[in-house]
């Protein structure tokens, strides 16, 4: 047995660390694997025999490769491709004043009163689902399927597993409301978890324009152990198996899913707190279930430089948004927008 250490290629929050560790872990001559997301980084345990570094690096790579992670003993040269604001900051100009049109005309309400609203909710979906948060799920759904098309069985768990997620959404998301009505949030209250839910989303969108490496670590993320646990569900081999990953997506690291979840902590109210997590997930749902069918990812797309710049401009914008209509409730600052 001896130990290695690796550059990992395309890692960028905590769902990289987990599926890098556990799909690396799995591979016959490994007998422990370590991700580490500040060095962008592997340390493996094993036994390679003879092989070189370069002969194991190709071996390591093969079971994360089709999720868009390479293993490397040379490290990871960071393109920050300051030319995709060009096109993603008209793209994300262009959605504000979309987005400021529909509400004053009232069409849409998906910010008011200082509120993470429904439809608020329901774009964050959208873009966590598109987004590389979200890579491990698309990675549990990919291995899922393969599973389970051996067997002849393609539409089935595919099904069970989007239930399950959208179900135990719309649960936990109202046992975390409930919990949060046992606790009365005075002015000041409210003004800090106000501002700590846009900050979460201010990084999260700072980390999706992918210009600024250290900030990937501030990153909130759920604790290891659960996370790990929560994604090593996918391998029991069961009929029940795809409903209980689709339960266990709601404890795994995406940061989007997680400042819904704090969010829902403030609402107090089982009912407003289970359709705030129901609307993130389904917000969800087109991508995931075109993932379930297909190789699609837009990872992988030529054009993901510009996707993931705008939509981390629109994250940081809804971010802006909560922030100042919180200092508009404690009166701190006059109304900016009429909403």
């Amino acid at each position: 047995m001896k130990t290695y250490t690796f550059h990992v290629h395309g890692m960028h929050c905590n769902s990289c660390v987990i599926l890098t560790e556990s799909k690396i872990a799995e591979l016959p001559n490994v007998q422990k694997a370590k991700s580490s997301l500040k060095n962008h980084s592997i340390e493996v345990t094993g036994d390679f025999g003879n092989m070189n570094e370069n002969q194991i690096a190709e071996i390591l790579t093969q079971p994360i490769k089709s999720h868009g992670y390479t293993v490397s003993l040379e490290k990871q040269v960071m393109d920050k491709n300051w030319s995709d604001f060009k096109i993603a900051i008209p793209i994300a100009v262009g959605f504000a004043v979309l987005f400021i049109l529909l509400q004053k005309l009232g069409i849409v309400h998906l910010v008011g009163g200082g509120n993470v609203t429904y439809g608020t909710a329901f774009v964050v979906g959208i873009i966590a689902s598109l987004s590389t948060c979200m890579a491990i799920v698309g990675g549990l759904v990919l291995s899922m399927s393969a599973t389970f098309a051996k067997e002849g069985d393609k539409v089935k768990p595919q099904v069970m597993f989007h239930l399950g997620r959208i179900v135990s959404f719309f649960i936990l998301g109202g046992v975390i409301g409930a919990i949060g009505s046992a606790f009365t949030l005075n002015t000041t209250g409210i003004f800090i978890l106000g501002v700590v839910i846009a900050i979460v989303m201010l990084i999260l969108g700072i980390n999706l324009l992918d210009v600024f490496p250290w900030s990937k670590r501030l990153q909130p993320s759920m604790p290891k152990f659960i996370s790990k646990r929560a994604y090593n569900v996918s391998s029991l081999n069961h009929t029940l198996t795809p409903l209980l990953v689709g339960i266990a997506t709601f404890f795994l690291p995406c940061g989007f899913t997680q400042s819904m979840q704090l969010y829902t902590l403030t609402t107090g109210s089982f009912l407003k707190g289970g359709l705030t997590m129901l609307s993130f997930a389904l917000g969800t749902l087109p991508i995931l279930a075109l993932i379930s069918f297909s190789s699609f990812s837009i990872q992988n797309s030529k054009k993901s430089g510009v996707f993931f710049k705008s939509a981390g401009l629109i994250v940081i914008l809804f971010a802006l948004f909560n922030l100042i209509n919180v200092l508009v409730i404690i009166g701190l600052i006059p109304p900016v927008f009429n909403f």
